[in-house]
This record gives C-alpha cells, structure tokens and sequence, in this order.
C-alpha cells in the first residue's frame, strides 16, 4: 500500500506518517500490559478478553434492536423468549455477570477481583451457551497474573467497539486475526502450531476456490484456513451455507482457540467433540472431502506408533516413522472424494526427498496422477520458520469436468510447475509477504491453465506445464526449478563496443578523481607534520 505523499515548497516528495491501525495500537498496550508473563500463556489472557468484548458487544448492540422495535419490546420482559430470539439470530446470550460494562465498572476497584469476575463471566457463558463448553479460558485469577494490569487490559478493550454493517466481525476479524499472527511471532517456532500466514492461507484459497462443498483441515490450528473460506465465498457472492466445515487439532489449547475464532465470527464448523491426533484418533473417519486445505506440522518426526503404521492410509506406502510429510499426504488422499482437490503447505523436502522411502511414496502418487500442480514459494513469508516451503496441489479427476459452471480441460498425464521464489515483498526487516498481485498472478497461471480457453503459456523461469513422462525422467523429483527454466535475459539496446567505450570512460574519469582526493589528502596530512 503506497504511503500518503505531499510536495513541498522546494520540490522534495515527503512522505507523511500513516496513523496506527486500531489492531496495532491495541496490540502496542496490550503487550506492554503483560509484563514478565510468557507470550504463550497471555496469548489466551488477550484473546479471551477481545473474545469476551465481542460477544458482550453483540449483545448490548441486540437488545438495542429490540428495545427500538414495537413487535420485539413486548418480548423483553420474557427473558426465555428473549434469550430464543437472541440465539435464533446467531447472537450469543450473555448473562448480567459477564457483560462488558459489569466488568469494566469493577476493573480496577481497590479491592483486586477482577479476574475472578471474569472467571465466573466465562463459566457463566459457557453454562448458558453449551457450544463455547469447555473452549472459554478460566484462569485469570491465578497469582502470576498481575490483577492490577488486567484490569488496565479490560478498560484498554473498553475503548475498542465492536460495531459495523457486519456487526463488528470485520472489526473483530482483523483485530482477532492481527494478535494471533502477533502471538506467533512472539512464540518463535511454537507460534507455528496455531497460525499460517495470511497471505499463504489466501493463496491456497485463491487456487482452490472452495465455492460450494465440504471443506476438511485435519490439522486446523487456530482455524485460518476455515475463516479465509468462508471470506472467500462470501466475497464471491456465495453462500456461507454452501460450505460445510469439518477439522482437528492435537493441541487442547490450540483447538479452544479455532472454536472461538470460528464462532465469533458466526461460523458453524465440526471440529470433533474434542481435540485430539489425527494419526492416532480420526475424529472424522467417514468424511470424504472436496476441498483439503492444510498446513501440516513441517518433518514431524514424532508422529508415529505400530498401530498408526499398520493403518489403511498408507495406499501409496508406508510413510517412515522419523517424518510425517507423507503420512499427512496419503492422509489427506485417503479423505479426498471422488472429484475432491487438496491444496496443502510442505517443507521443500518433500519434492525431492529419496530417504525412508519417501522418494518411492512420492513415485507412486505421480504414477497414480494426483499431483495437478506444485508451487515454490519465496522465503521468508513464515515468521516461525526458516524453512523453505513450497504448496502442492492434488486432485482425484484430473479429466475434463465442470466446476462452478467452467469446463475444466483433460489435464490427465500432465502437472504444471509454478517458481513463486521471486514474488513477494519484505514487510519487516525479516518478514517477507505475497501481495495481491502477487497472487492473482500465481492463482491466475493456475486457473488458464485448468480451464478450457484459458490463456495460459509456458513463461520461462516462472511456470512449465510437464507431462508425467518428463518427470520420470527426473526421477520423479517435483522441484519446480527443474522444469520451468531460467527467465531470459532482457535483449541490450546498446551495442557491446558503444556500451565497453562508455565504462571504460567512466572508469578512466572515477580513477582520475580519485587520484586528485589522494593529492589533496596527502597535502592536509603535510600541513600537520604528517607528510612523506
């Protein structure tokens, strides 16, 4: 985004401070307010609060709406049917102790309750709303939370309100999804369990486009992938309802998280009655899924048991025990429907690995022609890891077919390669991010080159259509550097002896200069008694 720019008097472009978005500046104070405490344990003292916040926004912003319309004030002295109404319209009840302004008013009281109140606001959401049971952090009362800078954090929210055409989700979204990233960051490796990178998430949604279907992520963290879908249906002018949402996730904490950053922002998803192993306890052992959309956990090496390797998954063979990469690729063949695709984030290592097996697996999943298309991403777009990744991109039917009303074209025997290396930009010092155009030109190569009467053409150090054929000749390596070339260097206009003339001059005339400083310097040393 190009920054605010005014010409002065003199000529000189300056360029003009860009005011702090309102995610920043929360997260600004919010993470001064934390003081000492472990970024992985505030993470769900923040999030549970700006959880909170919302739902108790939502409310109050409800009730406003029926105390201002005839028909529904009559209902308010009814508290049942009130409450029915509320939860008809996807609005969480909130009992008196856990709205916003009764906790505010005691936020910072002599007496230092505050986060016992908030407990008890979480247990009593939780009792009236049984889809937030067991998700809701209880533990703001514990002594190594300082209760004084919590109830700085609760009027520090205060000043945030949740209001807009979308009944604050826009709001919330960005805000929610800034300090998860934030976490992320401050976790180091960790942060990786429970976030993907934005732009990598709208990319794979980007490619895919998951219009209409069920939608499956058996290692959803925080739930990224789930909220970009919805977004992008809803900003296709689809239907939330077309899509249908089922995932998993190992970490307790982390699976609490992806319930609430799906529910606030209305989001019904079946996320299993608790967390728990894919590998070891598939919550959703029937599914077959149009759309996979994943980041698994990069060469996981503790992941396997005897009775895991012995499973029915491993249809292409048995993954190694020292590295998950193709368990959870078989894993998410085996939950792909007939004509399902799956778009999913690996280390690099899987394009070309030969260890373990891997190199055989991999041979067999390109005989079976599932691979549709493989895409090197540039560095430095995760900020919990430095490893290089790439996104691979499998479908059951790669024959011709129609999809939202296009006719795919027979891409049967080949798979199109796609160098994203160069792309992206540096946001920070060491964060790099794919921009718009950045994937639309990525998704776009994709998409001509699926559909019929799509323009797409081979463009040398950026993408290659192969066919199976040449990847056999490759050894079935699927580095997309092998195949898409190097870009071709742009033609000189200047002729070489006009252009070597021109240097050498110059060289000559920056020799000559340098030369007369020499002169000068050894005068200035001489004028001090230092000369030779």
């Amino acid at each position: 985004m190009a920054s605010g720019r005014k010409a002065g008097s003199s000529g000189v472009v300056k360029a003009t401070k860009a005011k702090p978005s309102i995610e920043t500046t929360l997260w600004a104070a919010a993470d001064k307010l934390r003081g000492n405490m472990d970024a992985a344990e505030y993470k769900h003292v923040a999030l549970g609060l700006i959880f909170l916040k919302y739902i108790s926004d939502r409310f109050d912003e409800r009730q406003e709406q029926a105390e201002a319309d005839p028909e529904e004030r009559q209902l308010i002295e009814d508290p049942e049917v009130l409450r029915d109404l509320f939860i008809g319209d996807n609005v969480f009840w909130v009992p008196e102790s856990a709205r916003w302004g009764f906790l505010k008013a005691r936020a910072t009281s002599e007496k230092p309750t505050i986060g016992a109140l908030i407990d008890m606001a979480m247990l009593h959401l939780e009792i009236e709303n049984p889809s937030l049971k067991g998700v809701l952090t209880k533990n703001y009362a514990r002594p190594e939370l300082d209760q004084s800078k919590l109830g700085e954090v609760v009027n520090l929210f205060s000043n945030l309100t949740f209001k807009d055409a979308h009944h604050g989700q826009d709001v919330l979204g960005r805000v929610y999804e800034y300090f998860l990233g934030q976490f992320a960051i401050a976790e180091g490796k960790r942060g990786g369990q429970f976030y993907t990178a934005g732009c990598v998430v709208r990319l794979l949604v980007e490619m895919l486009q998951p219009f209409k279907g069920r939608v499956y992520d058996p290692c959803c963290g925080s739930g990224g992938m789930f909220v970009q879908s919805e977004r992008f249906v809803e900003a296709h002018n689809g239907r939330r309802n077309d899509v249908s949402i089922f995932g998993q996730e190992s970490n307790a904490t982390t699976w609490r998280l992806a319930k609430m950053n799906l529910a606030i922002r209305g989001i019904e998803a079946n996320l299993g009655p608790k967390w728990a192993d894919t590998f070891h306890e598939d919550l959703h052992p029937g599914l077959k899924a149009d759309f996979v959309l994943a980041n698994p956990p990069f060469n996981d090496s503790d992941w396997s048991s005897k009775t895991v390797l012995e499973g029915k998954r491993w249809a292409y063979g048995v993954p190694p025990a020292g590295n998950a990469n193709f368990a959870w690729v078989q894993h998410f063949i085996h939950h792909l429907a007939p004509h399902g695709t799956a778009g999913f984030v690996l280390a690099n290592g899987s394009l070309s690995s030969q260890q373990s097996g891997e190199g055989d697996i991999r041979r067999r999943i390109v005989e079976a022609d599932l691979v549709d298309c493989i895409v090197s991403l540039p560095g430095q777009l995760f900020s919990t890891t430095q490893i290089p990744v790439c996104l691979w991109f499998l479908s059951r039917d790669k024959s011709n077919g129609l999809v939202r009303d296009v006719k795919l074209r027979d891409r049967r025997g080949e798979t199109l390669f796609i160098d994203a290396r160069t792309l992206g930009s540096m946001e920070t010092r060491t964060l790099k991010v794919l921009t718009e155009a950045d994937i639309a030109k990525v998704a776009d190569t994709y998409h001509n080159w699926r559909e019929t009467g799509g323009r797409y053409a081979d463009e040398a150090g950026f993408c290659a259509s192969v066919t199976t054929k040449d990847i056999t000749a490759q050894d079935f390596v699927l580095t997309p550097g092998r195949y898409v070339g190097t870009a071709e260097a742009e033609a000189e206009e200047e002729p070489f002896a006009e252009r070597m003339a021109r240097l050498t001059a110059e060289l000559r005339g920056q020799m000559e200069e340098g030369a007369r400083v020499d002169e000068r310097i050894r005068a200035a040393l001489a004028g001090v008694g230092h000369g030779w």
